[in-house]
């Protein structure tokens, strides 16, 4: 490693680190053994803290693990993957099952401790009662072998969709790619050549991202090709390619989730998971997102029938982009082609996300080409705080590539803390088509919002100041973690910033005033599809998992069935609209770590919309929109940097000097 902890990531052998999380796995047991077979009384320095330190270490470790399985896949990568999983969730249960373990933190816990300490401590009794380490031996064995099974299943469906977005990949011919820029047709043609037996001779290839609905399909011409992208990416898993059948593992999944559930006192694992969450409850949550079933749909049957007016025809779920942005080029001259050069990615990072990183944090970035990341085309730069001091190195994984998993998300491979020490090292992930050499890579509307979405993780990482490793950047709970990363989105439109990041990829020129006006006039159009799309994706997942074994299907042929009746019961079902994810492919549920969770991403909303309020209004100076190191200080004394040091809602209440007021989201979603 060098001076900033960064590991050789051009020299990682699959073996080498299995071997190496094998040793981890093995040293970390036998601290703890000598930990909890200790007779000496216990204190901060010889129980949380060697605790905290062999399971930073061992993370580490994991985390270059999961950096290469997810961002660069293939077969070996995978099986490691699928090798130690069960290895590293059978170890946890080792440590939070062990109640010579509980009785120490049960004894620090009752000690004089600092604040940060003291909650660190409370979180470890949290982790061991979520476990089950009060249960009796019996109950305790069954919970392990559910854990080990889950965990196998979970690597197992995240390969499979993995799979599935690659022999679902449809091909075109030119004809069928009519309606696609030059560059967005290059970045096909690059796919098909990388994937010539899925190209089956044509040109372009569509290789399948995560959600249903894919991003051509705004701009393919023809209707027949637009449904045939469609087709494929909604009947990933479904059991029409046998190979990639992932319904089986749905079921398992959710039954073993319900079982384990019972075991630990719930009622149904959803109701578990929200009382580790800040939610608190499954009551909880519905209160929030019930009430806006009813006028997401009418917001998005009103857009269906405009969509339908404009286009004199009917819209089929699969037309709906096409003519969504369609219609925005003529209500408000919002063209994507017409944007497109203006959004260049080197411009969009570090013209438009490091400038408003620097404005509001003081951050400074500087490109460090002598540094080397885990694949071609991975970019690192330095970053330091006002004062000089380094903050850590932030990585940019921007293109997709064969075997990298679809979407965008965050991840570290070393985090920071005031005991464990370190650098922090930091990944941004998004699968933007690759260009061809020499040209230009330029940016969807999407794309642009996504970027600033995962700098916004990677600020919770970048900025954290934390004592105890466990708590540093975004280990926070998960109906929290994306609260940081919505509230950063809000600088993509600010005028200023705005300003900075949009010219001309050739000339340098700024982005003309109407192409940036319509941009704001266009702020909240589709915002009942959005809606509609995402709650349906909620409702599924908490229906997955908020039922006993008993109510759950038996049939993998079921499961199309559980899912229509899921969204009729509540209202939500449109024939139109599809959830953003079904079942099949649903991977942050079924392999993300996201089960009974994936509301929290509009939990969050809810306080990123209320905090986007508060720097428009209370935080703004001189009509600077709250663009300004006094918001931004305050930003990050009160959240940014206290990661899980203590409640994280209390940083949003400190931040805002009040309890989260709904309203803000629903009228960014144009409901009220």
């Amino acid at each position: 490693m060098d001076d900033f902890g960064l590991p050789d990531l051009t020299d990682v052998d699959p073996a080498r680190l299995e071997a190496d999380i094998r040793e981890k796995l093995e040293g970390r047991r036998a601290l703890l053994e000598a930990i909890a077979s200790s007779q000496a009384p216990t204190t901060v320095e010889n129980t949380l803290l060697p605790f905290e330190l062999e399971a930073q270490r061992l993370e580490e470790a994991v985390d270059v693990l999961h950096t290469f399985a997810a961002s660069v896949g293939g077969d070996e990568w995978h099986a490691v993957e699928a090798r130690l999983n069960p290895l590293i969730v059978e170890h946890e249960d080792d440590v939070y099952l062990d109640s010579r373990l509980y009785d120490r933190f049960k004894a620090l816990g009752s000690a004089e401790l600092g604040p940060e300490t003291a909650w660190c401590v409370s979180e470890h009794l949290k982790a061991f009662r979520a476990h089950g380490c009060h249960l009796d031996a019996v109950a305790q064995e069954r919970l392990r072998t559910i854990n080990k099974e889950a965990a196998d299943l979970t690597t197992e469906f995240g390969q499979l969709a993995l799979k599935a977005q690659l022999v679902g990949s449809v091909p075109l011919t030119e004809e069928e790619a009519e309606g696609l820029s030059e560059s967005q047709k290059a970045g096909l043609a690059a796919d098909a050549e990388s994937n010539p037996e899925l190209a089956k001779g044509k040109p372009c290839l569509v290789v399948l991202r995560l959600p249903t609905q894919q991003p051509v399909q705004s701009a393919l011409a023809r209707a027949d090709v637009r449904e045939r992208i469609f087709e494929a990416s909604t009947s990933r898993g479904d059991g029409s390619d046998p190979a990639t059948d992932t319904r089986r593992i749905v079921l398992a999944l959710a039954r073993l989730r319900a079982e384990k559930a019972q075991i630990l006192g719930y009622s149904t694992y959803a109701q578990y998971v929200a009382a580790q969450e800040t939610a608190g409850s499954t009551r909880a949550i519905h209160s929030l997102l019930e009430p806006m079933i009813e006028p997401a749909q009418r917001n998005a049957e009103a857009e269906h029938e405009a969509l339908e007016t404009y286009a004199e025809a009917p819209v089929a779920p699969s037309d709906w982009l096409y003519f969504r942005d369609a219609l925005a080029r003529e209500q408000f001259q919002l063209d994507n082609e017409a944007l497109a050069p203006y959004l260049e990615l080197t411009n969009v990072v570090e013209r438009g996300v490091f400038y408003a990183a620097n404005r509001l944090y003081g951050l400074t970035f500087s490109a460090r080409p002598d540094l080397h990341g885990y694949a071609e085309g991975v970019k690192i730069w330095e970053v330091r705080r006002e004062d000089g001091a380094l903050a850590g190195l932030f990585m940019g994984d921007y293109f997709a590539r064969t075997g990298k998993r679809g979407g965008a998300w965050m991840h570290t491979i070393r985090q920071a803390s005031r005991r464990g020490g370190g650098c922090v090292v930091v990944c941004n992930n998004l699968n933007v088509t690759r260009p061809p050499e020499g040209e230009p890579a330029l940016l969807t509307w999407d794309e642009v919002e996504t970027a600033f979405h995962e700098f916004g993780h990677a600020l919770h990482s970048l900025l954290s100041d934390v004592e105890w490793p466990s708590a540093a950047g975004a280990n926070v709970p998960r109906d929290f973690v994306e609260y940081p990363s919505q509230v950063n989105e809000i600088w993509a439109r600010h005028p200023e910033v705005l300003a900075n990041y949009a010219r001309h990829f050739a000339t340098g020129e700024p982005m003309p005033e109407d192409l940036a006006a319509s941009l704001s006039a266009a702020d909240g159009f589709g915002a009942g599809f959005q809606m509609s799309e995402m709650l349906q994706a909620v409702f599924l997942d908490q229906a997955w998992h908020d039922r006993t074994p008993a109510d759950l299907p038996e049939s993998p042929d079921d499961v199309e069935e559980f899912e229509k009746a899921t969204l009729e019961r509540l209202g939500i079902a449109s024939p139109w609209i599809p959830p953003r994810y079904r079942s099949c492919y649903f991977n942050h549920v079924f392999s993300g770590g996201y089960s009974a969770g994936y509301y929290s991403y509009l939990w969050s909303e809810a306080l990123d919309a209320d905090t986007a309020d508060w720097f428009r209004t209370v935080a703004a100076k001189d009509g600077d929109g709250g663009l300004n190191r006094e918001a931004g200080a305050k930003m990050a004394a009160e959240v940014l940097s206290r990661g899980n040091s203590r409640n994280p809602l209390e940083g949003f209440e400190r931040l805002l000097g009040r309890p989260v007021d709904t309203r803000a989201l629903l009228r960014r979603k144009r409901l009220l």
